[in-house]
């Protein structure tokens, strides 16, 4: 039996473990299940032959899942595995159809928070691996696992990981947490991720709440960052602060071919969203190249004031509002906090107080590096074609890596473009968790050829 035929023999298996580990709820958000979840995942590793430790900065700092097999056959070529083993909160329960961390199987489909992201895409890689190693004894290169469990937060301390054990994760290609399916089943695979910049910025006004008749004399915060918010960016989405584009690399030709091939399908887009239009009637090649490598500003959540049910005449002693800033490659999140900070000073909002949570920058690995090549020709072989993607449009740890270890990063894997990640009812179709083993399978077999 080859590795491809143990897939298709033993997706029972593969499912029934996926179950296991959603049944394990491993909440970074509120450190919820992360140590049990960790030795798990440890277990499930070495059940598979993978050697496996946890390796820790600190007690109170979630530890790394480290596994690691050592090819007979190829011993000078690495390829290393990035998942994560954190999911992020299940919240609002009540719109779950079925207990969030059930596994509950209907048809095709395994639903369950984590599902998706990121344990069924880690269970791909895992059984893999096993189906070299229960089949032909080896595996076609060396294989490395490094799975932690803050991704979710922000991977707060992914980098000084990767710093302290930079000898031990060292590689020669890197196979991303996640990759998505598009509507037509298509694999994308992805050279890239977009950085980001979250910030908080809040303003206090006055010490407690107040009668809203007394709007005539006291300042309302609310609108004092409504006022601060409106000289961000304009109705178009483009970002008027001073010298924000500054740094940022046009496309190159290559670039530019490779977006246009693309395929995107606004209608099915706008339909599962509930939406009639872009951002500025944007459509075709400008959405495409948006989504790629534009940097954006959003505000994720503005509180003031009552926001409860029915009317209450309140005037807010103070209002917040958190906004997050997609950056693409060469935008230093240091850089671009102070030219926000500069930016509101100069236009009369120094009173305004700006808390930094998460910053990370942007990368993409080179599109005429023969690893693309390698994984694309992978995924054609497992999905009968797939499509070259620049940069995804989230974020995620990447430049750390690609920095640190220098070495090449790509995404590949099973997720539905529609499989509701991060919302209720999350779910991982079976048949593209088989088609993704099978091409993790391939990649092996073609990265450990050279």
């Amino acid at each position: 039996m080859n590795p491809l035929k143990y897939v298709d023999s033993h997706m029972k298996t593969l499912v029934s473990d996926l179950q296991m580990l959603i049944r394990q709820p491993s909440v970074s958000a509120k450190n919820e299940g992360i140590v049990e979840c960790a030795n798990l995942v440890k277990k499930l590793l070495v059940n598979s032959g993978i050697q496996s430790d946890l390796l820790q900065l600190k007690k109170n700092i979630a530890p790394i899942v480290y596994g690691e097999i050592k090819s007979k056959s190829n011993p000078s070529k690495t390829l290393l595995f990035y998942n994560h083993y954190d999911v992020q909160p299940a919240e609002p329960f009540e719109l779950w159809d079925d207990p969030p961390f059930s596994g509950k199987i209907k048809g095709n489909k395994v639903f369950g928070r984590g599902s998706a992201d990121d344990k069924g895409e880690l269970i791909t890689r895992i059984k893999a691996v096993e189906a070299f190693l229960k089949t032909t004894g080896d595996v076609p290169c060396n294989v490395k696992f490094l799975i932690e469990g803050e991704e979710e937060t922000g991977s707060a301390h992914i980098e000084n990981y990767l710093k302290k054990y930079k000898k031990k994760f060292s590689c020669d290609g890197i196979i991303w947490e996640f990759g998505y399916v598009d509507s037509k089943d298509t694999p994308i695979v992805g050279l890239g991720m977009k950085g980001l910049l979250f910030v908080e910025l809040s303003v206090k006004e006055s010490v407690r709440d107040a009668h809203s008749s007394l709007a005539v004399l006291i300042k309302n915060p609310a609108w004092r960052l409504i006022e601060a918010l409106k000289t961000l960016r304009d109705e178009n989405g483009h970002i008027l602060i001073k010298d924000w584009y500054k740094d940022v690399i046009p496309f190159t030709k290559t670039d530019l071919e490779i977006i246009s091939k693309e395929p995107f399908d606004e209608n099915s887009f706008k339909k599962e969203f509930g939406i009639n239009s872009f951002i500025g009637n944007m459509n075709g090649m400008a959405a495409k190249k948006a989504l790629v490598g534009s940097p954006t500003c959003n505000i994720a959540g503005f509180v003031s004031g009552y926001i409860g049910e029915g009317a209450k005449t309140v005037l807010p002693g103070k209002a917040l509002v958190k906004i997050d800033f997609r950056l693409v490659p060469k935008m230093d999140p240091k850089k671009q906090v102070l030219r926000l900070k500069t930016h509101l000073k100069s236009k009369g909002f120094s009173d305004i107080k700006i808390k930094i949570f998460h910053g990370e920058a942007a990368a993409r690995t080179n599109t005429s590096d023969p690893f693309v090549t390698k994984v694309q020709n992978a995924a054609n072989e497992s999905y009968g074609k797939s499509i070259l993607n620049v940069s995804n449009a989230g974020t995620g740890p990447m430049f750390s890596f690609a920095n640190i270890l220098k070495a090449p990063c790509i995404s590949i894997g099973s997720t539905y473009m529609f499989s509701r990640i991060h919302s209720p009812n999350e779910f991982a179709r079976i048949d593209l968790l088989k088609k993704t083993t099978k091409c993790i399978c391939l990649i092996m077999e073609k990265f450990g050829k050279d």
